[in-house]
């Protein structure tokens, strides 16, 4: 039981600071709207994660390389959405803007929740890494794998809320670093479209000659 949980925790804390659009995501978001209103959103992989982990459960590492290559590819569209919605609001960033609407927090959870959903990451992370561990503990007993996601979730979801709470000081720092910060929040997400587009076929491709 002491190895899953310790497994849980460990894999959390990998998937929390292993730099990604979801990471890059969040901290847009706290720049831009502040660290109360962004941290709900590091509940959003209990929302997303659900489907995500029951399909790679059932597959496993068989997932079809067309369904692949389209999460590479939808994650990197939605991406490229992000990143202009960031460069927007660097290019109108407004440093007196601190209002927040019950509604808003709830439409950025929604976002994240979405955001993640459309990462190809977690399939991945679940499919090939977390996810034989999760079937294995839970042949053993279902407490074990119960036990298994507590522990990866709890540091997960702490690790993210650590993070908008770091660059939620750095606001702290004065408006000029944040418009700063926002600008290369933008510029990563591009890179992370590209990226995520780009990995679509030299991974897939790679895989098809070996």
């Amino acid at each position: 039981m002491w190895l899953y949980l310790l497994q849980g925790i460990g894999f959390g804390f990998a998937a929390a600071s292993q730099p990604g659009s979801f990471q890059t995501y969040l901290i847009s978001q706290t720049l831009t709207r502040g660290w109360k209103h962004t941290l709900p959103a590091a509940l959003a992989p209990l929302i997303s994660d659900g489907p995500i982990i029951l399909l790679c459960v059932l597959v496993l590492s068989q997932v079809p390389i067309w369904m692949q290559r389209g999460l590479y590819i939808a994650g990197g569209l939605f991406i490229i959405y992000l990143a202009y919605g960031t460069y927007r609001s660097w290019k109108n960033f407004d440093a007196t803007a601190q209002t927040v609407h019950t509604g808003d927090v709830q439409q950025s959870v929604l976002k994240a929740a979405m955001m993640n959903a459309l990462n190809p990451n977690p399939y991945i992370f679940w499919t090939l890494v977390t996810g034989p561990i999760l079937l294995s503990g839970w042949r053993q007993s279902p407490i074990i794998g119960i036990g298994f996601l507590g522990a990866f979730y709890l540091t997960l979801i702490a690790g993210l809320a650590a993070i908008i709470l770091i660059f939620g000081f750095t606001q702290k720092l004065g408006p000029k670093f944040s418009r700063v910060m926002l600008g290369v929040s933008a510029i990563a997400f591009f890179v992370l479209a590209f990226i995520n587009c780009g990995w679509a076929y030299f991974q897939i491709d790679y895989k098809e000659t070996i």
